[in-house]
């Protein structure tokens, strides 16, 4: 049964290409990003990884670390991160943990229990390891997207949705389609329309079960 929203994510000690972490204290009391990968020095997956290198100060900012993990060595991986580097043009300060054995992508329903990598192999053989996670700091899923090989992940949107989590989760408010930092935000239909006048302020009613006000600070 895959993961799904609010579970406990897996627990698990690996290799990366920074030393041996074990992931619930690697976490800590931060917000994580696991980010999955079929097979390294490939062309998408160097452009993302590029791409989480690039938003390093946003990353920090919101108290969120972030992880890659890719099913090759930490050999491969140390040499991939030179290449990482050169098209992102900053430094890539981030693990990627060494998963060539499979156990995390298996651990996370990314392949399937009896998936092994033969001789030769492609990044076909692992396809599908091209996940996002978005993990709270109680160890618990909040968001999960997997795209296909050929369709690069927008790490805006990666971005976006993490300052939603972090705003339903600090201020109890939910979040309309396309919302970004500074939009306003809606009220959740528990909150009756006093204590939402006393808890919010201001508001506007689009319907009964719709109220949308400023977004806290």
């Amino acid at each position: 049964m895959g993961l799904r929203i609010n579970d406990t994510v897996p627990n698990f000690t690996a290799e990366t290409d920074q030393g041996t972490i074990t992931f619930h204290d690697w976490i800590g009391d931060s917000w994580a990003i696991l980010f999955s990968h079929p097979k390294d020095f490939t062309p998408v997956c160097t452009t993302e990884f590029g791409a989480v290198a690039q938003l390093a100060d946003e990353w920090a900012k919101r108290n969120t670390k972030v992880i890659g993990i890719s099913v090759d060595g930490v050999e491969d991986h140390k040499k991939w991160k030179g290449d990482i580097e050169t098209y992102a043009g900053t430094k890539a300060g981030f693990p990627i943990i060494a998963d060539d054995g499979l156990a995390v992508a298996k651990a996370f329903d990314m392949l399937p229990a009896d998936a092994y990598l033969p001789d030769g192999r492609t990044p076909a053989h692992s396809a599908t390891v091209r996940s996002v996670f978005i993990i709270g700091p109680d160890k618990q899923l909040k968001l999960s997207m997997t795209y296909p090989m050929t369709v690069g992940r927008n790490f805006a949107e990666v971005l976006r949705a993490l300052d939603a989590l972090q705003m339903s989760t600090g201020k109890g408010v939910a979040m309309p389609a396309n919302w970004n930092l500074g939009d306003d935000v809606i009220i959740p239909t528990s909150v009756s329309d006093a204590d939402a006048k006393a808890k919010y302020g201001e508001f506007t009613t689009h319907f009964p079960y719709l109220r949308t006000t400023k977004a806290p600070k």
